[in-house]
């Protein structure tokens, strides 16, 4: 009797290996020499996430919990499950949120050679454990270049609702990574004299007044400009539909006839573009009447008139000319080609000159995940890169909300210095996830925005509860 029950029992203890639809191990990265597969149901991930925050957490990576009050405000778990396609108890969304918090480190390699597990890192993202390469390489190919810009113009026109963009000037421009791919691709140089190089491209579109990006696209290095534009164009326009008259600032690289009149059958952006400074183009600005520029102040006069740039089937244009110095052997002139009339002083003075936001933007942003060139996959390229734009626009809020300093600092100097640089220690009073700072910067400030968050969070008609932490909600502590 007492062997029927023994073999009985050793039966039971095998029946989870015949689960109906059982789900599939994911590979993890426990160390920097050791990856491990684990359970990823439902279940079994719920069950880790509890444990960590029973065993509680001590690390300097907690920094990044202060994130989460931005995610709740933004909806970052709403467009991640409609990115994936997922529920919020299934792991998807969470890889997905693991990619959003890696883009907001600024740090490559960070999964193989640093092994961010351990250190607070795998619970804010709603997992017991660290995500290797490939099970985060197999969730971008699994998503479309469509999906990626959906994602995109979800959150935009969120972040429209909310401020983020004015709307009224927006910026084109190309930016350009080298590539160290060994595939055969189309090189680019910067300038006429630099050495060509093989570049991983992206196209981004930028709104000068509040210096935040709209969107993006990306593609292959043999894309041209000319190519680009209409889709990011047509990505813009999805966002700003109720919009009319939007300026977009492009450079000289924009200037096609090509482009010129696709742009001018869509009535909702003006475009404004530098024409290149050929020498036939100089000579003609060279012999234009004296009486046809209107001098504004000194060393300043302008003037317009309409211009067809060669091979163009919708001309007329408008043509914007600066002329500067005072007298005629000082003079020196620049044209531009505006698909719209208007006001050529405020083009020229106020409107175009916001363009160089645009530099701005990326030197200190880049390092969220623009600076570098992975995979030549575009569905891989797209998902990570629109991830990025969600990490962007959560760190930009933590910014507006703490002030200065932070507010000035560029991405990778706050997360080095909040993000990877407070320690602290993570635990669960009752139905709260209390995280505690120690010796933190400005923890007055930090003090007024964070400790009594949930009701923060009521107070502006938020759900204080964590959709991918069991629902608890989250508080702050600072000593």
């Amino acid at each position: 009797m007492s062997n029927a029950s023994s073999n009985s029992s050793a039966c039971k203890k095998k029946l989870y290996r015949y689960r109906p639809n059982a789900e599939p191990p994911l590979q993890t990265q426990r160390t920097s020499t050791r990856t491990k597969p684990e359970p990823c149901d439902p279940r079994s991930l719920e069950r880790g996430v509890r444990q960590l925050l029973a065993d509680k957490i001590s690390g300097n990576l907690v920094g990044l919990w202060l994130l989460i009050p931005e995610h709740l405000r933004l909806g970052t778990w709403d467009l991640l499950r409609g990115w994936t396609q997922k529920p919020s108890e299934r792991i998807e969304p969470r890889l997905a949120l693991q990619l959003v918090h890696e883009a907001a480190l600024c740090t490559t390699g960070i999964r193989e050679r640093r092994a961010l597990s351990q250190k607070g890192f795998e619970l804010v993202n709603g997992l017991p454990f660290l995500a290797s390469d490939v099970a985060v390489h197999e969730l971008l190919a699994a998503h479309s270049v469509a999906a990626a810009q959906n994602l995109q113009v979800t959150l935009a026109k969120l972040r429209l609702a909310s401020g983020h963009f004015s709307g009224k000037i927006l910026a084109l421009d190309p930016h350009r990574v080298r590539s160290y791919s060994k595939r055969q691709m189309r090189r680019h140089r910067s300038r006429a004299t630099a050495k060509s190089i093989k570049v991983a491209q992206s196209f981004f579109v930028l709104d000068v007044d509040t210096h935040q990006p709209v969107c993006l696209t990306t593609g292959t290095s043999s894309r041209t400009v000319t190519q680009a534009t209409p889709e990011l164009l047509e990505l813009t326009s999805r966002i700003f539909a109720a919009h009319q008259d939007v300026l977009v600032l492009a450079d000289a690289e924009h200037f096609s006839a090509e482009l010129l009149d696709q742009l001018h059958k869509q009535t909702q952006f003006q475009l404004l573009v530098p024409m290149p400074q050929q020498k036939t183009l100089l000579k003609q600005l060279q012999a234009l009447p004296p009486e046809l520029f209107t001098r504004r102040w000194a060393g300043f006069a302008t003037a317009k008139r309409l211009y067809t740039p060669r091979r163009s089937e919708q001309g007329p244009f408008h043509q914007f000319i600066q002329r500067t110095g005072e007298t005629p052997a000082a003079w020196e002139f620049k044209a531009f080609l505006a698909t719209r009339d208007g006001d050529e002083v405020a083009a020229l003075t106020d409107a175009f000159p916001k363009r160089w936001h645009v530099e701005e933007f990326f030197n200190a942003n880049q390092a969220l995940g623009w600076d570098r060139a992975g995979t030549q996959n575009l569905n891989i390229r797209y998902g990570q890169m629109s991830l990025a734009l969600l990490a962007q626009a959560t760190t930009q809020q933590l910014r507006q909300r703490l002030g200065e300093p932070f507010s000035d600092w560029d991405a990778a100097h706050l997360a080095r210095a909040i993000f990877q640089g407070l320690d602290g220690d993570v635990r669960v009073t009752e139905d709260t996830i209390v995280v505690t700072y120690y010796n933190a910067p400005n923890a007055d400030r930090l003090r007024q925005h964070y400790e009594g968050l949930p009701n923060k969070l009521h107070a502006q008609q938020i759900d204080p509860r964590i959709p991918w932490l069991c629902d608890f909600k989250l508080d702050f502590r600072f000593r």
